[in-house]
């Protein structure tokens, strides 16, 4: 079976890793002259993710790169910790949640691709998709064009595939959040624990900020707005000191903040409807271009694709492939779902106001310790290798 993968992200180069595994001949075609380096900030590989990096061979690779987190604490704005909980498992699993700088994975699942003998081409940008009895075509803004017997859509967000297989597909739209992150120096001195993911949330969103593992602290601030902001200066030191000012009476963001040496691109947050229709007969969508997540969960969600798209067309023949697809649609779809409605209040959660954040911090006093680790071992606790599909 010949395969067509577009986008060399997350979910596209642990797609082309899964289906080598399952024998396909599989060419990747990336927009970008360069799909990792130093593009974005950090984000997190929860215990389910992890196992799927486990059965993709390449789990050491990826935790030698980042910091593993095994708790996560959760501050309201004036510093009082509201819990201490498992970070992205379940209270006994071994597998603790790994943080890392997205280029850095995308770098490393790329390389996993590239060695089990995917093809990967850059700067080639997809400009349409036709289907046809018994193969797709995609077409590229050269002139470039390539069949194959399935087309992989990993092309995020943006996701043009999106709009071919239904024209009438939603749409992003701002969440009503934008991120402002960077790094800061002397963890130690700002005494920042190691192996804690923090979160504080604070009157103007969420504050993320842990120890790495080179002594210094990666932060990030997701700040509520209702009035879309430009990105005229999208990296310019404005940025840093207009979230300082934002925090400047909440100690913790404060202290780290003004420890500050270097900021990443910030990013405006979109959110997208449910997406009715994920594949046609020879395209499907995966990772963020099908359902994009956040919640921490937007990496595992496109490993976890993965290899379930590879398990349902393990096996099959190329006239087999509308079928397959049918079958990962119905596999993936309740999980997403769920997780979807969690990703909504989660976001809604940081855009809280001033009475509703004193109401949550209550309540979250007294959920934490006896729950959190119950309601979400359905997503922790998942093993995607061990889905059985059709």
């Amino acid at each position: 079976m010949r395969v067509i993968v577009i986008g060399a992200g997350v979910a596209g180069s642990a797609a082309a890793l899964a289906l080598r595994h399952i024998g396909a001949e599989v060419t990747v075609y990336e927009a970008y002259a360069d799909p990792a380096g130093d593009v974005g900030s950090f984000i997190s590989l929860a215990a389910n993710g992890l196992r799927g990096l486990e059965a993709l061979g390449c789990l050491p690779r990826v935790q030698r790169l980042g910091v593993a987190l095994p708790r996560q604490r959760m501050w309201s704005a004036s510093g009082r910790l509201l819990g201490d909980v498992p970070r992205g498992r379940r209270g006994d699993d071994p597998l603790h949640s790994v943080t890392l700088m997205r280029g850095a994975l995308v770098e490393a699942l790329r390389a996993a691709a590239a060695e089990a003998g995917a093809e990967i081409v850059t700067g080639e940008r997809l400009t349409g998709v036709t289907e046809a009895p018994g193969a797709v075509t995609a077409g590229f803004l050269d002139g470039r064009r390539d069949s194959a017997d399935l087309l992989v859509a990993a092309d995020g967000i943006w996701s043009l595939v999106r709009g071919v297989l239904d024209p009438a597909a939603p749409r992003p739209r701002y969440a009503g959040l934008y991120c402002v992150s960077g790094v800061s120096a002397d963890a130690r001195g700002l005494g920042v624990e190691p192996g804690v993911f923090n979160m504080t949330f604070a009157r103007n969103g969420a504050f993320i900020h842990l120890a790495a593992g080179d002594g210094t602290v990666w932060w990030s601030a997701q700040i509520a707005d209702p009035r879309q902001p430009r990105l005229d200066d999208a990296a310019g030191a404005g940025w840093l000191r207009e979230t300082a000012a934002l925090y400047r009476r909440e100690p913790v963001p404060s202290a780290v903040l003004a420890a500050a040496v270097g900021t990443h691109p910030t990013v405006l947050m979109h959110a997208l409807g449910p997406v009715p229709t994920w594949h046609g007969g020879r395209s499907v969508l995966i990772g963020d271009a099908a359902h994009p997540v956040g919640a921490g969960q937007g990496a595992s969600m496109a490993v976890e694709d993965a290899l379930v798209l590879a398990a349902a067309l393990r096996g099959r023949a190329p006239s087999d492939v509308p079928g397959a697809l049918a079958r990962y649609d119905a596999a993936r779809r309740p999980r997403v779902t769920r997780l979807l409605g969690a990703a909504k209040d989660n976001r809604e959660a940081k855009k809280a106001g001033p009475v509703a954040r004193r109401a949550q911090a209550a309540a979250m006093r007294l959920f934490l310790p006896l729950f959190y680790d119950r309601s979400t071992a359905w997503l922790h606790g998942h093993d995607p290798a061990a889905v059985v599909v059709g």
